[in-house]
């Protein structure tokens, strides 16, 4: 049995998905900019995809622009309004735990001449809202900030965020990277009070290579590729329209029966951190550490095991999470704004992630040892350095990511492996 607990780092195409991109290939291949009848078909392609997304975000088509990924959304969203925007201030704001694809602009630019704060995070990965206030000032001119974290899954308060923000400076642009988030939470970016917002297709069941950056109307930002002025002069070059299609259909197919898939992930998650509470050796890392009936232990920076507990502030702003149901479980949504219901972060002690990682996919089960974005340049992960993991746990963290596909079967075969594989090699590693 085939088992992919990995699909934070990218999932398998749809077959729906996979069709009508094949359509676009063979009978929509014509340029969008061309004026004759095969090109109006491909640009009419491209503009129903807009509508397509633009609706499960309940914004205009026209303020999406289409990306070669979830990179380049984030690159153009930040480099793109700093150097628009630069003449009002030089200062910008993120967070210790961003992707490579928001930390790194954020470092070149920094490079360049901006000053850039960097906010801290809490045990369990969310930011400090009083650190953001006294952070903004009239100089910021933009704030970015995750809505999911890719390794724990934390889910930070970007609505809360986004006030603090527009009260402290109006003209502060504020871009959340929805990467990990879309598709698994309702996202209203007007509501929300965002002015960009990042979305990746790979994640959801769509192609790779090809994303997508709301832009909100009036928004000041500068292209970061240059040419022959395509998508109103903010993204040059013809546009990917198999791969925009294919973004298109994997967006309708993610919010189709909402409810239930985030249900279904959940169900997965919490079975997974049920299994796991049976093992003494095995520490969830951030919010998922915080399910009470799971009595799961988180990991200390002093490299102690100790119960988790909610911080006060989680605490006072989720004081519903010990709800129960009629069948006497925890209420799920009472977690939907701590963490996200697919990604559980553990260390493992005694084994290194790479050595159980290789383990379990001797036996076809798939996970990741960290971001796969950077999986190829070992490092230490700045999302588990920031929450407070000490060395030990910081090299035995492995993350599992759950998908629509997977099920409660293959949650219990790994499980299964887990109890089997983890003492041994620690006993081995010991000696």
């Amino acid at each position: 049995m085939e088992i992919y607990f990995d699909n934070s780092a990218t999932t398998r195409c749809l077959k729906s998905v996979c069709e009508v991109m094949e359509h676009a290939f063979f009978q929509e291949y014509g340029n969008p900019s061309s004026l004759h009848h095969k090109g109006l078909a491909a640009e009419r392609c491209v503009q129903e995809a807009a509508e397509r997304m633009a609706k499960t975000l309940k914004v205009s088509p026209k303020e999406l622009i289409f990306t070669s990924g979830g990179t380049e959304a984030d690159n153009l969203a930040i480099l793109g309004a700093a150097w628009a925007n630069q003449r009002a201030g030089k200062h910008l704001i993120t967070t210790r735990i961003e992707h490579p694809a928001v930390a790194e602009p954020m470092r070149y630019l920094e490079g360049q001449g901006f000053r850039v704060t960097w906010l801290d995070v809490d045990a369990k990965g969310r930011i400090s809202l009083e650190q953001l206030q006294e952070a903004v000032g009239p100089e910021t001119i933009l704030v970015s900030i995750m809505q999911v974290n890719n390794e724990i899954g934390t889910v930070e308060p970007v609505e809360e965020a986004a006030r603090i923000i527009k009260a402290k400076n109006a003209n502060t642009l504020f871009h959340v990277d929805a990467i990990q988030s879309y598709g698994k939470l309702r996202i209203l970016p007007r509501k929300m009070g965002v002015d960009l917002l990042s979305v990746s297709g790979h994640k959801i069941h769509g192609p790779k290579g090809v994303g997508m950056l709301y832009v909100k109307e009036k928004t000041k930002l500068a292209p970061i590729v240059f040419g022959g002025g395509h998508q109103r002069g903010l993204r040059s070059g013809t546009e990917n329209v198999p791969g925009i299609a294919g973004l298109g259909q994997a967006a309708v197919e993610a919010y189709e029966n909402f409810e239930e898939k985030r249900a279904h992930l959940s169900a997965l998650r919490e079975a997974f951190l049920a299994g796991l509470s049976e093992f003494e050796w095995a520490h969830v890392n951030g919010f998922g550490s915080c399910l009470q009936h799971t009595g799961l232990k988180d990991e200390r920076a002093d490299g102690e095991h100790s119960e988790a507990a909610w911080d006060d502030r989680a605490g006072r702003e989720n004081a519903s999470v010990s709800s129960e149901r009629a069948d006497g479980e925890h209420s799920e949504a009472a977690w939907d704004g701590l963490a996200a219901p697919h990604i559980v972060s553990v260390s493992f002690d005694g084994v290194r992630s790479e050595v159980l990682l290789h383990a379990l996919e001797d036996r076809e089960i798939y996970v990741s040892a960290g971001s796969a974005c950077s999986s190829h340049k070992p490092a230490v992960s700045a999302t588990l350095k920031s929450i407070g993991l000490g060395r030990k746990a910081l090299e035995s963290t492995l993350r599992f990511s759950f998908g629509i596909e997977n099920t409660k079967e293959e949650v219990s075969v790994c499980l299964k492996a887990l109890k089997e594989l983890v003492p041994m090699l620690a006993r081995y590693t010991r000696h």
